[in-house]
């Protein structure tokens, strides 16, 4: 007789559906906190069907993946146990959602961290193309250069160096959802 889709499993019924030994199962309840079996008399564990989906999703990154088990807890800190769940099931759509709306907090983290004043604002093009006495190269009386004794940046300077920052954050943000 098979059990309906909503009924508690067993650690060997998990462990047989996921082709995974049940000491494993144990080892995993260790180091993922969000791995939580309902536990009767005698110590004997029951899972939830949500405890299940989120097995496959770290079984899934873990084996097939190739995550190591501090990647996956990353990733559920990061992203939380509905993204591993989408994973675990192979919901693209709801892992779309997910990476959406985790963009959205990135970026609106971002433009509440950024200074308000008229003198730290960028939008738009670069005020001034990067020169040769930008990179130290040289000084061009042309180019409008002011050197100041004070080791102070100018306005232009200190907004292509903070547009060089903004890229690079863009470039680890983009190599961090890749990891």
């Amino acid at each position: 007789m098979d059990k309906s889709p909503d009924a508690f499993r067993t650690i060997s019924e998990v462990a047989e559906q996921l082709d995974l030994p049940q000491h494993v199962l144990r080892f995993w309840e260790t180091r993922f906190n969000q791995i939580k079996p309902m536990k009767r008399g005698g110590g004997r564990r029951y899972y939830r069907p949500q405890d299940v989906e989120l097995i496959k999703g770290i079984r899934h990154m873990l084996y097939d993946q190739g995550y190591t088990i501090k990647g996956v807890q990353k990733l559920l800190r990061d992203n939380g146990n509905q993204f591993l769940v989408a994973i675990g099931s192979g919901d693209l759509a709801a892992i779309e959602v997910i990476a959406q709306r985790k963009q959205a907090a990135v970026e609106a983290e971002e433009a509440a961290s950024r200074p308000r004043g008229d003198d730290e604002m960028l939008v738009g093009q670069p005020r001034v193309k990067p020169g040769r006495r930008f990179f130290g190269l040289g000084k061009s009386e042309e180019e409008g250069a002011v050197q100041s004794g004070d080791g102070r940046l100018s306005r232009d300077n200190r907004a292509l160096l903070q547009e060089a920052l903004f890229d690079l954050l863009e470039c680890k943000r983009l190599l961090d959802q890749v990891r």
